[in-house]
């Protein structure tokens, strides 16, 4: 499940194939309740397709990236050749990761007398997504429950539910890197940026992912939310301030955070 209704462009949905035809692949989103979206046959594979159905299948799980988003003609187009096999393990983690903390709401809900509604709007206000408040709450011996501002028998709750199911070991954020230069050498500006938010930190490992100019995703993989929070801002800082410096512009916006 999602916060939002719409997916956003460059985002990666999980999909279910619902029907194949020789043109295109229609799939629903598992995560927007199952809006119907378009996977035209120029972007199933990279090279000519002579078969659609030897790349894709009815029933089929597939990894996409959102190409447009049209919400007043309810249309979505979908690209799977965007996806390398990476990112796909990665989305059907944090997916995977989703579902269960999506049933850990409920035993939650349950043991408190609470609608999980409640909390669900709780934890997307304040992280986005479910699994990682669960993280956060067993990573800070259960001072992030707090942020949450719950009565303190689901906040109990929470806690009990997430030490019961969360092992942490390191723990990922992401976000999104804005940044432009009118220069004529601005790719050497945005490199230069780039290189500037991937400082070595040690037990902190910062991935960056061109989405399509001028987006750039951030991710930071640290021991737990503290230190990770701090080497994406520094990060992110390093970044816009060598492009404003040049001229240009820049922005962070975090991912997780609900907008």
């Amino acid at each position: 499940m999602n916060e939002r209704e719409w997916p956003e462009e460059g985002e990666l949905v999980v999909c279910t194939v619902a029907d194949v035809k020789d043109f295109a692949a229609f799939v629903t989103l598992d995560e927007y309740n199952e809006r119907r979206g378009l996977i035209p046959i120029s972007e199933i594979a990279r090279g000519w397709i002579k078969y659609i159905r030897d790349f894709v299948r009815e029933g089929q799980k597939v990894v996409c990236k959102v190409l447009n988003v049209d919400p007043d003609r309810g249309h979505i187009d979908l690209s799977l050749k965007d996806v390398n096999e990476h990112q796909r393990r990665e989305k059907v983690h944090e997916w995977k990761n989703e579902q269960k903390a999506t049933k850990w709401v409920g035993f939650a809900a349950e043991a408190s007398g609470v609608d999980r509604k409640v909390i669900e709007e709780a934890i997307f206000r304040e992280y986005g997504q479910l699994y990682p408040a669960f993280e956060d709450i067993v990573t800070t011996g259960g001072e992030a429950a707090d942020k949450l501002n719950l009565d303190e028998p689901v906040k109990a709750a929470l806690i009990t539910v997430a030490n019961e199911n969360v092992k942490v070991s390191r723990v990922t954020i992401t976000g999104n890197l804005i940044l432009s230069s009118p220069r004529p050498d601005g790719v050497n500006v945005i490199r230069r940026a780039l290189r500037s938010a991937q400082p070595k930190v040690e037990n902190v490992d910062i991935d960056l992912i061109y989405v399509g100019a001028p987006k750039y995703r951030i991710k930071v993989t640290a021991p737990d939310y503290k230190e990770a929070e701090k080497a994406i801002e520094k990060a992110a800082n390093a970044a816009v301030g060598v492009v404003e410096r040049a001229g240009g512009s820049g922005k962070f916006i975090r991912k997780q955070k609900a907008g």
